[in-house]
């Protein structure tokens, strides 16, 4: 999925799966309530969280659409790394709170309405079915870390979905009040590890490091393939936002060689070979007496 049809698409999904998950999230609330289930009241408070994500993400979107500045010359691009990191934040502290609450209920197990749990949670189930389903299938959840940040919201609330099932099930033909906050517990969990993988690769964007899916070995190997090229130096390649990889660096040449001609293959080889479209090169004679050499590195012989 690429280009301005991706980002739409992307969009039209958010917009979608904004509507289901907030009705549905005020529903569980009321549901939790009147059944005093940790497990629903949990997963409601996800489901408020996801609310509020996933405007954020839509919002994260429009904002990307905005035109360049002169202070901020990339645009708000990076609007979406930002949401998706605060969606990681918030379910951290979406589970603490679960876990505080889980405990006070292993101190004091109450009584639960189990039929009103687990049609309230079966009905979820099948809410968080269609909306991942509606993520996964019509936006970009693999390589667009906004997406794939919401998705994530909504695989935990399909979790929570599931184990309020399980809980209401055990309380209903075993009369096991205490599988409520366990229920709550793996799901909080689940969540923890779902919120370090995005927050994680937020951080690594925002601290501008290499894309996972390029090697600078690689990268220096193919522009040292070129014809004249000698050497290279001051070599950084960073994510600007998901899908839109950027790269810098000096490159080393023969003393009059054709540096139009090196500086075409480069861009086209960068582009084709590791989805590059933004680089920025400086040519540069390899017998120069003037070369930065402070932030050397040698990335083929490392």
């Amino acid at each position: 999925m690429s280009g301005n049809h991706g980002h739409t698409a992307n969009k039209k999904a958010l917009l979608t799966t904004f509507i289901l998950i907030s009705g549905f999230m005020i529903a569980e609330f009321l549901g939790g309530l009147f059944t005093n289930s940790l497990a629903l009241l949990s997963d409601s408070g996800h489901m408020l969280s996801d609310s509020f994500s996933l405007g954020l993400s839509l919002l994260a979107f429009r904002m990307a659409d905005k035109q360049a500045t002169d202070e901020k010359t990339y645009g708000f691009k990076r609007f979406e790394v930002l949401a998706a990191l605060f969606n990681g934040i918030t379910l951290f502290a979406i589970s603490i709170y679960i876990f505080i609450e889980a405990y006070q209920r292993f101190l004091e197990p109450p009584s639960v309405a189990s039929y009103g749990m687990l049609g309230i949670a079966f009905l979820g189930l099948v809410i968080n079915i269609i909306v991942a389903w509606i993520l996964r299938s019509k936006g970009d959840t693999k390589e667009n870390l906004n997406m794939r940040s919401a998705f994530l919201h909504v695989l935990g609330d399909l979790l929570g979905s599931v184990g309020a099932i399980v809980a209401a099930l055990l309380i209903l033909f075993f009369n096991w009040n205490l599988a409520d906050p366990i229920v709550s517990v793996v799901v909080s969990i689940l969540i923890i590890i779902s919120a370090w993988r995005v927050t994680k690769d937020s951080i690594h964007v925002l601290m501008e490091g290499t894309p996972e899916t390029i090697t600078m070995k690689e990268v220096t190997t193919t522009l040292l393939s070129i014809p004249n090229v000698e050497d290279i130096h001051d070599l950084h390649v960073w994510t600007i936002t998901s899908g839109y990889p950027a790269l810098s660096g000096h490159l080393e040449v023969k003393t009059n060689s054709d540096r139009d001609k090196i500086l075409l293959q480069a861009t086209q080889m960068l582009k084709e070979e590791f989805g590059i479209e933004h680089s920025t090169l400086q040519l540069e004679d390899v017998n120069s007496p003037v070369k930065d050499q402070e932030n050397h590195w040698d990335w083929e012989r490392r």
